[in-house]
């Protein structure tokens, strides 16, 4: 077993990508270099998540863990966007909102802990 499916946080952000390329491939009406960039962002914060366990040093791990928090970051700003747009539902756009301040926090706490 890898250290990375030891954590629920990469479950979590793993879960939340399958939900996002379900949108993406449904929302064909979202310009698509947003959509491509959503894409790429969700994937990031995953495999990012996954790399970082698996690096030695504490500087390493806190790095690969910071990215995948700017690519959550990354797809907060995309939603807020086609949000403005009116490209995706209020509800939807909270629902994928909780979801991502969720899994920050908790990369969060995973930085933190690699001082």
């Amino acid at each position: 077993m890898f250290d990375f499916e030891n954590l629920k946080v990469y479950h979590d952000a793993k879960e939340l990508n399958k939900k996002i390329l379900c949108f993406v491939k449904d929302n064909k009406h979202i310009d698509s270099y947003l959509r491509d960039q959503l894409r790429r962002a969700s994937i990031s914060m995953v495999i990012n998540i996954a790399e970082g366990s698996g690096k030695f040093s504490k500087a390493d791990k806190r790095n690969f863990y910071t990215i995948s928090r700017g690519s959550v970051y990354e797809c907060v700003s995309i939603f807020d966007i086609i949000h403005d747009e009116q490209q995706v539902s209020n509800e939807e756009y909270k629902n994928f909102y909780q979801r991502y301040e969720t899994i920050s926090k908790m990369l969060l706490g995973l930085i933190n802990s690699q001082k």
